[in-house]
């Protein structure tokens, strides 16, 4: 059955903070130089405007991969504010019971004064459903991985999946209203990116 709505989530090209396994949440750090520039560009040429965070690394992501489109930013897009987590790596926490706890389940621990899952999930959620269909989203691994935890007829847990800088996820459903009842896609897929302006 073909579907009538659907979206595009983008995950942000990498920081330096990313590059160094950091938690950079709200930390408005600029992407890292990116070779052959022209290399980066989205199949959805007619795409005029998108969507995003707010947060300097998604702007300039969207820049890249849409040259020629309006950048709508949304602070309800942004990652998930890490609290103390904030620019420290694994190596750095792994001892701290608070970090221990909040990686086993993070429905039910937040970081400490940070958001928890919960919040993030609904200001993400209020964001895409006020969407139109095809809208093109730059964000982050965080709230990508909410999306696909909620929507995929897989139900899989929200850390297991794998969302790489500059990946590019469709997820398809029947109409609007099952989207914004929270139902599961009919179709969720990845998109690569092959370059010179295909995928």
């Amino acid at each position: 059955m073909a579907s009538d709505h659907h979206l595009y989530l983008i995950r942000h090209f990498p920081t330096a903070g990313n590059l160094e396994r950091k938690y950079i949440g709200w930390t408005d750090e600029p992407i890292v130089p990116v070779e052959d520039e022209e290399s980066y560009r989205f199949m959805k040429t007619d795409c005029r405007v998108v969507y995003g965070s707010d947060l300097l690394r998604a702007r300039q992501s969207a820049a890249l991969l849409m040259p020629d489109a309006d950048y709508h930013a949304d602070a309800r897009l942004r990652e998930c504010h890490f609290g103390e987590f904030e620019g420290k790596t694994y190596a750095e926490l792994e001892k701290d019971m608070d970090y221990r706890n909040w990686l086993d389940d993070p429905q039910t621990f937040a970081p400490r004064g940070g958001e928890s899952l919960e919040d993030v999930e609904k200001r993400v959620m209020d964001a895409l459903v006020s969407l139109q269909n095809g809208a093109v989203v730059v964000t982050h691994g965080g709230p990508i991985r909410i999306a696909l935890t909620r929507f995929s007829s897989e139900q899989r847990n929200f850390w297991s999946w794998r969302i790489p800088h500059g990946s590019i996820w469709k997820l398809e459903w029947r109409n609007y209203d099952e989207m914004k009842e929270g139902g599961r896609c009919m179709s969720l897929s990845e998109v690569p990116i092959t370059g010179k302006g295909s995928t």
